[in-house]
């Protein structure tokens, strides 16, 4: 088996947050596959690789022509924003694979995910355990995810929010404030960050209490800290838990001792 089906994780977008195995792979294959927005992104990056789009919605049907693209003989590279095995294709592709038969090789690319790149904007707030949760309940039910919100808040977890609001669910990130809100205190620090690591990214920190008013739309990434979370200096820090002794700054008088010897 000599032909490859290659899950990119490609990042948020732009050339340098992508990995150099995730540039290589997009540079030689015959062809790259993905969600209309992404192939767009990727357009701008690698002019002169061809590419397959399909609409939101289509994820299935993008996975088959992957991989007939694959068994014909192509090497392909199926893409997804942030990493490829975090809310991305690489489970359906590989579910695909398998209801089809295809003889191919499936390779997974990992990227720089929505959360990482997000937590680095803002400082340090996932130095500590953290949950992933997507708000969207286009294939979760409401009520698994409202649980999951909540017990994740009784955890004291570092919460991390994917998906926070659209223009049809406008009142999912308020209630899954109001549910934290019944395990940690309403000045927990949140950040937010809209479109992570892209030219126009923008974040802010605010409040459990305020987050229910916040600007927050689906290109948001929301961080609501855990009861050790706090802010300093415009930074958003999660403490891990290690013993800082306070001393005075020896820098001057021991530099002589830090060259070669």
């Amino acid at each position: 088996m000599s032909r490859k089906l290659y899950v990119v994780g490609f990042g948020p977008g732009d050339r340098i947050y992508m990995t150099e195995q995730a540039v290589e792979v997009l540079q030689s294959v015959d062809l790259i596959v993905g969600y209309t927005a992404y192939i767009n992104l990727l357009k701008i990056q690698f002019p002169d690789q061809n590419f397959y789009a399909t609409p939101m919605c289509q994820e299935v049907e993008r996975c088959r022509t992957a991989l007939e693209a694959a068994v014909s003989g192509k090497n392909v590279a199926m893409v997804s924003s942030g990493d490829s095995g975090i809310y991305g294709m690489a489970g359906l592709v590989l579910e695909v694979a398998q209801e089809m038969q295809a003889d191919v090789e499936v390779i997974m690319v990992p990227g720089v995910t929505a959360a990482s790149a997000a937590a680095a904007v803002l400082g340090a707030p996932l130095m500590h355990d953290f949950a992933v949760i997507s708000l969207s309940d286009c294939m979760t039910p409401l009520d698994q995810i409202y649980r999951r919100v909540a017990l994740a808040a009784q955890a004291d977890f570092v919460i991390c929010l994917y998906n926070p609001k659209s223009k049809l669910r406008t009142e999912y990130l308020a209630k899954a404030a109001k549910l934290i809100g019944q395990y940690r205190d309403l000045n927990t620090p949140v950040g937010i960050v809209r479109n992570a690591g892209r030219a126009d990214q923008k974040m802010w920190l605010t409040s459990l209490e305020k987050l229910k008013d916040e600007p927050v739309d689906m290109f948001c990434v929301v961080l609501i800290g855990n009861s050790k979370t706090y802010c300093k200096n415009g930074k958003m820090i999660t403490p891990r838990g290690y013993y800082i002794e306070k001393r005075e700054n020896k820098w001057e008088e021991d530099s002589s001792d830090c060259g070669d010897k």
